[in-house]
């Protein structure tokens, strides 16, 4: 307890002086009186070897006993390692918040340090690395299916049981896939929140094995020889779209991602080298991309120039050339044309090439580089990335080509020898 000197007596008759003058209190606490009158309390303390001083009010607003239960409070707080400075800065940031907050209530916007408003700032961070497409689709998946029910919730007051009702009312539509998406974003937001100090740890953790499994399911595709040969055929007899039909053979012939072939630019194309340079902000790595093109690519995009060659996009929207083509217009191409989504889709090129790639017996690193999967192993994928441009991969790829229009001819085909 500590020991008091000052009564109200004292203070009452205190006068000013002509340089600041004290009166001790006991135990760092003092009313500091200042020249022009102003009388203010004070308590100095100690805290991991520093020392340090705090303002506790002005007198007479401040009384006597007011400014020792301040005083107290303060060397409880020192005693326990925690500095009173701090504790006063954090209830002033707490009431400036909670202000704020109730502004943002009364204008419809979400509360700061909201699972919403953190959430959105992380997206808003990390979208550059993103491509624009997962972007929008990744904060449309939080508006539509976790927002309405944990947005406003303050992000520290969010358990896992909380958490895994969002989770089980998507399960519910059988959106299984799209329920573990949401799972995973919401965990990369409360390990944001985390690292920014919002929360202390990520719920998301403990729903480990909550979730009904994934079901694989692959795209369909074609790869039998003559079913191809048949979709090439229906490919070059397509009546529909110019536009759209040479997205189709321009699938064929690289077997790219559906999104990469949409959102290609006649920037990246080099018909002189023959090359289709993909920058790493569209990729699905984050890695630049380079396609070779086959002579058969390079007259697709030749007779499609004339076209939209003076616009962005090689494949643009048939509503606006400033837009690239819908994400459903080549699956619509391959529907008109007879094909159910069972049997063949846009993604669908990729396994065709890939499967029949393999069973021709190129270089697997070759396919896998042009299929632009990823490479776990750095050593392995830097070895890879030495081979990805020389002439290996461009005869792979004008291999490819020739072997579409040996099919479509129905020309006996010859396995290819494999390659070192």
């Amino acid at each position: 307890m500590a020991k008091h000197i000052l009564t109200d007596a004292t203070l009452r008759n205190a006068k000013p002086a002509a340089k600041d003058r004290r009166l001790n209190d006991g135990s760092g606490l003092y009313l500091l009186i200042k020249p022009n009158g102003a009388m203010w309390w004070r308590f100095d303390y100690s805290i991991d070897g520093k020392r340090k001083t705090l303002s506790l009010g002005v007198y007479p607003t401040t009384g006597l006993a007011d400014a020792r239960r301040k005083a107290e409070d303060a060397r409880v707080s020192v005693a326990n390692g925690q500095d009173p400075s701090d504790k006063r800065k954090e209830v002033k940031v707490a009431r400036q918040l909670a202000a704020e907050n109730e502004k943002r209530l009364e204008s419809g916007l979400p509360i700061i340090d909201s699972f919403e408003y953190v959430a959105r700032e992380w997206h808003e961070k990390f979208k550059a690395k993103w491509t624009e497409d997962h972007a929008r689709r990744l904060l449309t998946r939080l508006e539509y299916d976790v927002f309405p029910f944990i947005g406003k919730r303050p992000i520290d007051q969010i358990d896992a049981l909380e958490l895994l009702e969002v989770m089980q009312r998507m399960e519910a539509r059988g959106v299984i896939d799209t329920t573990h998406r949401a799972l995973q974003n919401c965990g990369q937001i409360f390990r944001y929140g985390v690292l920014t100090r919002r929360c202390a740890r990520d719920p998301s953790s403990d729903l480990r094995g909550a979730l009904s499994p994934i079901r694989k399911r692959h795209h369909a595709s074609i790869t039998d020889p003559k079913q191809i040969a048949g979709l090439l055929r229906a490919i070059d007899d397509y009546q529909g779209s110019f536009i759209s039909k040479c997205a189709l053979q321009f699938s064929a012939l690289t077997f790219c991602r559906p999104g990469e072939i949409r959102h290609a630019e006649w920037s990246e194309i080099d018909l002189t080298a023959k090359q289709w340079r993909i920058p790493p902000e569209k990729m699905k790595m984050r890695l630049q991309h380079i396609v070779p093109l086959a002579t058969q690519a390079v007259h697709v995009l030749m007779e499609l120039q004339p076209l939209t060659g003076s616009g962005k996009y090689l494949f643009p929207s048939e509503r606006s050339s400033a837009r690239p083509m819908s994400e459903n217009t080549v699956n619509a191409a391959l529907r008109r044309m007879g094909y159910t989504k069972e049997e063949m889709t846009a993604h669908g090129f990729r396994s065709m090439a890939s499967t029949r790639l393999n069973e021709m017996h190129f270089n697997r690193d070759h396919i896998e580089r042009q299929l632009a999967h990823s490479e776990a192993n750095d050593v392995r994928a830097a070895y890879n990335y030495a081979e990805y441009l020389p002439e290996r991969t461009k005869i792979m790829m004008q291999a490819w080509a020739d072997h579409l229009d040996e099919l479509k001819s129905g020309a006996h085909v010859i396995p290819f020898r494999k390659q070192n």
